[in-house]
């Protein structure tokens, strides 16, 4: 066991809400890339579960390291090593059947948000399913005090981070040929929203 691994207890509450959604909406899915894998914890989780997919790990390179300990203590054939992925650019030239994403949109800048929907249009396969998890608001207003909360941590941290409408995230989607088929109320007051690319 490598103890020394990165370690997000998030991920261990969360993990399985969202592979309810994620066995719904991948069932008939071959390959997955995840943007910004982070600990790399989701990946191997669900890659475990999920076995008939690739699941392609990506993040900055910073995190790559943490990523490879996760993937070569699990031993998964179904997880190639991961692959450096700034949103801003450049991304893989290769196309994917579905993506997955959690907690990111509220970490970048709105200029990333916008660069990640972009390459989302641009490396998601026709009719592939696009899953974002995290916490939004609707109509400008907060869903929870805790959000709230979490929100004025984020910009006290990083005034470029906040929590993002789902209302100007769903139009940026929307340009980039994603409809929303799915949003899916998660604990912790977070959602996973689920566009197909039509």
């Amino acid at each position: 066991m490598m103890d020394d691994k990165p370690h997000a207890p998030s991920c261990d509450r969360n993990r399985d809400p969202i592979l309810a959604v994620l066995r719904h909406h991948f069932a008939e899915v071959a390959s997955v890339l995840e943007i910004g894998s982070g600990t790399g914890q989701h990946a191997v989780y669900f890659a475990l579960k999920m076995s008939w997919l690739t699941w392609q790990c990506s993040d900055r390179e910073e995190n790559l390291p943490g990523i490879r300990q996760w993937l070569e203590e699990a031993m998964l054939p179904n997880t190639p090593p991961p692959i450096m992925l700034d949103v801003d650019g450049p991304w893989p030239e290769q196309r994917y059947h579905a993506m997955f994403s959690a907690n990111s949109l509220h970490i970048m800048g709105w200029d990333s948000v916008q660069a990640f929907f972009r390459g989302v249009g641009q490396h998601l396969s026709a009719r592939g399913s696009l899953v974002v998890y995290g916490p939004f608001n609707y109509e400008g207003r907060y869903s929870s005090d805790s959000n709230r909360e979490f929100d004025a941590w984020l910009k006290a941290r990083d005034p470029q981070s906040a929590i993002r409408d789902f209302e100007a995230v769903d139009a940026l989607a929307h340009e980039q040929g994603l409809l929303l088929i799915d949003d899916v109320a998660m604990p912790a007051n977070n959602r996973c929203l689920v566009w197909r690319k039509v």
